[in-house]
């Protein structure tokens, strides 16, 4: 039996080099994988492509929560595909629903269109979807290249069901690729069970920061997590409010 694909998920150079280290067959790069991913920064990505051969599949994903997105959050995805395309990205990595919970056929094809002829990979947004057959199959009619997927559960250990049958259901038409809870602990099991093609993983390790001053009082960012179903724009009347006070 042909070896699985490995792909990391990450959101740093340093995590880059250690995958290629490790022997990673590619990597997912992200940022700020707390929000379960969003598009890494084009720097980042550029110094990244110095410094290492391994393959890099890009997230295109512009904020946090739900994946139903709005004009000006579409004409950036559609922005970032072609700029990660022109500078190395091997491959596209995006998920758009409707609002009632099924793939976005439509704005699919245009960013699949704008990432040609690089692989495009339909993430996790598949897990939001309302159908895990249904879904797939608009995937495959979209000739989508792989879909990362827990089987529309918390964990890939949860999906395994929904997981074997998306894999029998896809044959060779896409690539089912798990992602989500998978470890050193659970991988022969999960591979055992499911016999994919290629896993998604997350590795990560925890590193003490080189600060010798820690003021332990101060955050710089939110403590708890955010609601997932919340989307958090900017109030032009609390705009105009502090505009008058000016």
């Amino acid at each position: 039996m042909i070896k699985p694909k490995i792909e990391i998920c990450l959101e740093n150079i340093e995590s880059i080099i250690a995958a290629q280290e490790g022997g990673a067959d590619r990597v997912e790069f992200c940022s700020d994988l707390f929000e379960g991913g969003l598009t890494p920064s084009l720097g980042m990505f550029r110094t990244a492509r110095k410094k290492v051969s391994i393959d890099m599949n890009v997230m295109i994903r512009p904020r946090g929560g739900d994946f139903c997105y709005s004009d000006l959050e579409f004409e950036t995805m559609l922005e970032n595909t072609k700029i990660f395309k022109e500078e190395g990205a091997n491959a596209i990595v995006f998920g758009i629903l409707n609002p009632d919970g099924t793939i976005d056929s439509e704005r699919s094809a245009k960013l699949i269109e704008a990432a040609r002829p690089l692989e495009v990979t339909f993430h996790r947004a598949i897990d939001m979807s309302n159908n895990a057959l249904e879904s797939l199959q608009t995937l495959i009619d979209l000739k989508v290249d792989r879909v990362l997927t827990s089987g529309l559960e918390a964990s890939v250990m949860e999906g395994l069901i929904t997981l074997k049958k998306m894999i029998a259901y896809a044959k060779d038409d896409i690539i089912v690729m798990p992602g989500c809870g998978i470890s050193e602990r659970n991988f022969e099991f999960i591979k055992k069970e499911l016999q994919a093609k290629e896993y998604h993983v997350y590795l990560p390790m925890e590193q003490q920061s080189k600060m010798l001053y820690t003021p332990n009082h101060i955050f710089m960012g939110g403590e708890l997590r955010q609601a997932e179903f919340v989307i958090t724009n900017t109030d032009n009347r609390r705009v105009k409010t502090i505009k008058g006070l000016t």
